[in-house]
């Protein structure tokens, strides 16, 4: 079994999805170092406003988030890249063609992405923290064994 000790949670801008599974998956795995990046980040923006509301709303903290762009480097420097939709990962193949078989969606327990609610609703916002604390769980029970 492989020990995935470092992991990588990927969206587009790195400051609504990514900044919130980042955040809950190393809540749910304390002894495992866990970060994340953008395929086009709005690099050192913190958290969105409203994934910074909804995660407080459910008493999880965005602090200090500076969103990061996704690089071949770090894509190497980590045992298993989550991301958030199929498309991510044919961005995240086109920068590091060798990380493809490490490279696995945050849905993929629930069988489907997660979508960005980017300049959308709150209640977008809230539906989507709901499939990520939802995805959360599956990926801590399976990477706690």
């Amino acid at each position: 079994m492989m020990h995935f000790d470092a992991i990588l949670i990927v969206c587009v801008g790195n400051v609504c999805r990514s900044p919130t599974a980042e955040r809950l998956l190393q809540q749910a795995l304390p002894h495992k170092t866990v970060s994340s990046a953008g395929i086009a980040a709005l690099t050192g923006q913190s958290a969105d406003v409203s994934a910074t509301a909804v995660a407080q709303h459910h008493g999880l903290s965005l602090d200090g988030h500076s969103a990061r762009q996704l690089t071949r480097a770090l894509c190497q420097q980590h045992d298993l890249i989550l991301v958030m939709e199929q498309q991510h990962i044919e961005a995240v193949t086109r920068i590091a063609p060798e990380v493809r078989g490490k490279t696995m969606l945050y849905g993929h327990w629930l069988k489907r992405d997660i979508p960005d609610p980017y300049r959308q609703s709150r209640e977008a916002f809230e539906f989507t923290f709901d499939l990520i604390a939802e995805a959360t769980q599956a990926w801590a029970q399976r990477l706690n064994k």
